[in-house]
């Protein structure tokens, strides 16, 4: 069975603990969970405003689930698997 990747993308502001430990905690239950039927972008909104902006992103660390449709959004440092998991539709048996 093919199944299509998992977009996300974590909006972040610079180089920072929090945001060391959102990246973290992404990537860990992406590998855990979604082995390699992932893709991670990650958008520094210091150096992206208007990225962030277009997307109303309003608070950092700030997930969203591009694809598969629907969109969904996390804001945290997402350190709660089985929420980011449930937050975003993610079927944590596939």
């Amino acid at each position: 069975m093919v199944m299509n990747k998992i977009v996300l993308n974590l909006y972040v502001t610079g180089e920072t603990p929090r945001t060391r430990r959102a990246i973290a905690n992404l990537y860990r239950i992406c590998e855990e969970e979604l082995k390699e039927n992932y893709q991670i972008v990650i958008i520094d909104v210091l150096e992206q405003p208007n990225l962030a902006e277009s997307e109303k992103i309003l608070v950092t660390p700030t997930l969203v689930k591009q694809l598969p449709p629907p969109l969904r959004r996390m804001i945290g440092d997402l350190s709660d698997k089985s929420q980011v998991l449930l937050g975003l539709e993610i079927d944590s048996e596939s």
